[in-house]
């Protein structure tokens, strides 16, 4: 792969490749199909499924041997862009690759420019920024209150970077429920946000600090809800830090400030505290139970 201009990071057992993708977020990934642990296509089933390789990356699954038609589609189903077996011919795999690759560098500058979040269809944080300018210009114009809500998981990405593996394996379980949960228990007039995997964002017009407070309480409720009807399945504990003005005219920040001040007040809340999962801004002594 030196050959043709690629700088390489290796892996040898299926595991390792799956943690090394993860980590390193290349722009191309090659996986032997006999590789220890966790097979090739498994790997390649893993990372399609995992949000930051997703469908955009290139997946390659090499064969030992000719590639029967099988080995093919078994491949593909799993998401690889192709499967290449013996004879190899290195020139064309390489001018393929180079397409390849030049192909995700589309993708990603387009999704760059989007609004949306590709995974999982809610707002990224650019389309969040530009949404909470529209609603904070709206909002002063008839001087009504505004409200931003973050929502982080407990033992999330966040909590789970000391924990390891297995916390983080755990909070991307959780993914899926979590992107029902803000798809269904937001109003009509809220704008939902994704801001990592495991943190998101409901913006309220016309909500005060008493709805944020109410806003939040819900979505925690409706959690644990979730929570019952699943039984097994990994604990729903939401946290959230919340910022609202009753008079966004008044208030002298800039609308992005809302954002900014309510993840403020969601990091100020210490993980795993019974007693305080919802915290407001400024005060970091305004925590209030669940």
């Amino acid at each position: 792969m030196s050959v043709g201009g690629y700088t390489v990071a290796r892996a040898a057992t299926g595991p390792q490749a799956v943690e090394v993708a993860r980590r390193t977020l290349p722009d191309l990934i090659l996986l032997d199909a006999g590789l220890p642990d966790l097979g090739g296509v498994e790997a390649c089933r893993t990372l399609c499924g995992d949000a930051r390789i997703g469908a955009s990356t290139p997946i390659v699954i090499l064969l030992r041997d000719p590639a029967t038609r099988e080995q093919r589609l078994a491949g593909l189903r799993a998401g690889a862009w192709e499967c290449v077996g013996l004879p190899l011919d290195t020139e064309e795999l390489l001018l393929k690759l180079d397409a390849y690759v030049r192909a995700k560098s589309h993708a990603d500058a387009a999704r760059e420019e989007s609004l949306v979040d590709e995974a999982s269809g809610l707002y990224n944080l650019r389309g969040l920024l530009r949404r909470i300018r529209e609603m904070g210009g709206e909002a002063c114009r008839h001087r009504r209150p505004l409200a931003c809500v973050v929502f982080a998981l407990d033992g999330g990405e966040a909590d789970a970077a000391g924990r390891g593996a297995g916390a983080r394996a755990r909070a991307a379980q959780a993914v899926p429920r979590l992107l029902g949960l803000f798809q269904d228990a937001a109003r009509s007039s809220d704008v939902v946000g994704r801001l990592g995997e495991t943190e998101f964002v409901v913006l309220a017009p016309g909500t005060d600090a008493a709805g944020a407070l109410q806003l939040a309480r819900r979505l925690l409720a409706a959690a644990e809800a979730v929570d019952a009807e699943r039984k097994g399945a990994p604990t729903l504990r939401l946290r959230a830090g919340c910022h609202a003005v009753a008079d966004f005219c008044n208030a002298g920040i800039e609308p992005v400030e809302m954002l900014v001040r309510a993840a403020q007040a969601l990091r100020a809340l210490p993980a795993g505290m019974e007693a305080e999962r919802i915290r407001f801004f400024p005060s970091p002594g305004r925590a209030v139970a669940s």
